[in-house]
């Protein structure tokens, strides 16, 4: 086989390690800052690529840990509910991820949404619309596609249990108003709260959002169980079906 000038250019005083461990060595440095920002100055002084970089531990031989993840992140615009939506295979689409450190990103950003809902009082009243958003904000921010629950409240309209009813496309979401009812007879609900997402960003009700409220109200309405509210909600704000006085 004949050896390249431009291989033998990377083999240019290399023939003991030395170019190679150096090279290898400053990598090592690079990603091992984050820790030792972390350990002087406490986890709030690092950037979010920095606090990733500790997770995915390296990056690749043009760019540290920090600069890749700097990088994932300015196609979320820095934002971390918009990377939250961003799969594991689109997330191994960049040079230097692969399936373990994608796998990695996820986890972090699951841990965030958990500890926002351990945040919340589970003894809260769900008394206001305003309440009922704050609960589900955690739930509906990710998604890139329609998803619709079920608030299960008892006589005090304290959480009892909480059901996914349907996922959907980005448009539309089907729901079964019977399994919803047999759901809410299971958990010995006294009210239910109806709550799905836009992923648009739109808050208009549709006409099938309307026919929906409708055929819950309904429904519910026929085993003595109450539909408080619908709400429809997206990254930053609601409409409430009972503040419009639609319910």
């Amino acid at each position: 086989m004949e050896i390249q000038p431009d291989i033998l250019d990377d083999f240019d005083d290399s023939l003991d390690g030395r170019r190679f461990r150096h090279v290898a060595m400053r990598d090592i440095e690079l990603d091992s800052r984050p820790r030792e920002k972390l350990l002087r100055y406490g986890a709030e002084s690092l950037t979010k690529a920095e606090l990733f970089a500790i997770l995915i531990g390296s990056g690749t031989p043009k760019k540290n840990a920090t600069e890749l993840m700097a990088e994932i992140l300015r196609e979320s615009n820095d934002n971390l509910t918009l990377l939250d939506r961003v799969s594991i295979d689109e997330l191994m689409t960049h040079a230097g991820i692969g399936e373990a450190k994608a796998i990695t990103i996820k986890a972090a950003l699951e841990l965030c949404n958990r500890r926002l809902e351990d945040n919340l009082d589970k003894l809260k009243v769900f008394s206001t619309s305003e309440v009922i958003f704050q609960h589900m904000r955690p739930y509906a921010q990710k998604l890139g596609h329609e998803t619709c629950w079920a608030l299960m409240l008892n006589n005090r309209a304290q959480l009892l249990r909480q059901v996914k009813l349907s996922e959907g496309g980005r448009n539309t979401t089907i729901v079964d108003v019977r399994i919803l009812c047999k759901k809410a007879i299971l958990a010995e609900a006294t009210s239910v709260v109806l709550v799905h997402n836009h992923p648009s960003g739109s808050l208009r009700p549709s006409r099938d959002d309307d026919n929906l409220t409708r055929s819950v109200k309904t429904a519910l309405g026929t085993l003595d169980i109450r539909l408080l509210d619908h709400l429809i909600v997206t990254d930053s704000n609601y409409y409430s079906y009972n503040e419009n006085g639609k319910i």
